[in-house]
C-alpha cells in the first residue's frame, strides 16, 4: 500500500460488508417468510427468501464441516498474506481481499450458528433464472474479480515495460530513487 493507507482499512472493509450482509440476512428473516418474494424491478429483480444448507448455486448441500473449514483456512490464508504483503500492494487487491474476508466471514457465522445461509437477490434474464445469493456472495464475486482486474493490469503493465525498466512500486521496495527528469 501506499504511504498513508493503513492495515485498518483493510479489517474496516471487511468489517462493513460483514455487517451488511447479517443485518440484511436477519431483516429478510424477520420481514419475510421462506419462499416469499418482493418484486422490487419487476421480475428482473426480486427479493426472494431461501435457505441455502450448500455453496455458492446451492451446490454440496449440506456439507457444512466441510465448508467451515474451508472458510477458516481461506479466511487465515487472507489475514496472513495481508499481514506479510500489504505495503507491496496496489489498491485493488487489499480491497478485493477485504471484500472476499467480510463475505467469507459473514456466511461462515450462519452456516456455524444455523448449518445454513440466508439467499434473497434474485435477479432474471428473460428465462434464465440466476440462482440466488445474499450480500457476503456479492462481496466474495466483487473482491475476486478485483484480484482478477489487478493481475490482468499488472500483467498489461509488466508487458509495456522494456525489459529492465521498474514500476515505483519495485524501486520502493527495493529502496532505490525515482528517476529524475528536468526539464
Amino acid at each position: 500500500m501506499r504511504a498513508g493507507r493503513k492495515l485498518w482499512w483493510f479489517y474496516l472493509i471487511a468489517l462493513a460488508v460483514f455487517l451488511a450482509d447479517q443485518v440484511s440476512k436477519k431483516w429478510i428473516e424477520q420481514n419475510l417468510g421462506p419462499g416469499d418474494k418482493i418484486e422490487v424491478l419487476g421480475n428482473f429483480f426480486v427479493i426472494t427468501f431461501i435457505k441455502n444448507p450448500g455453496a455458492a448455486f446451492g451446490i454440496l448441500k449440506e456439507q457444512t464441516v466441510f465448508f467451515l473449514i474451508v472458510t477458516v483456512i481461506v479466511v487465515s490464508g487472507i489475514v496472513w498474506y495481508m499481514h506479510r504483503a500489504y505495503r507491496t500492494f496496489g489498491p485493488l487487491p487489499p480491497v478485493g481481499l477485504a471484500l472476499i474476508l467480510g463475505g467469507a466471514i459473514g456466511n461462515f457465522v450462519d452456516r456455524a450458528i444455523y448449518g445454513e445461509v440466508v439467499d434473497f437477490l434474485q435477479f432474471t434474464f428473460g428465462t434464465w433464472v440466476f440462482p440466488i445469493f445474499n450480500l457476503a456472495d456479492t462481496g466474495i464475486t466483487v473482491g475476486v474479480c478485483l484480484l482478477l482486474l489487478d493481475a490482468v493490469l499488472a500483467f498489461a503493465r509488466k508487458d509495456d515495460r522494456k525489459d529492465g525498466d521498474k514500476t515505483e512500486e519495485e524501486r520502493d521496495r527495493q529502496g532505490e530513487e525515482r528517476p529524475q527528469f528536468d526539464g
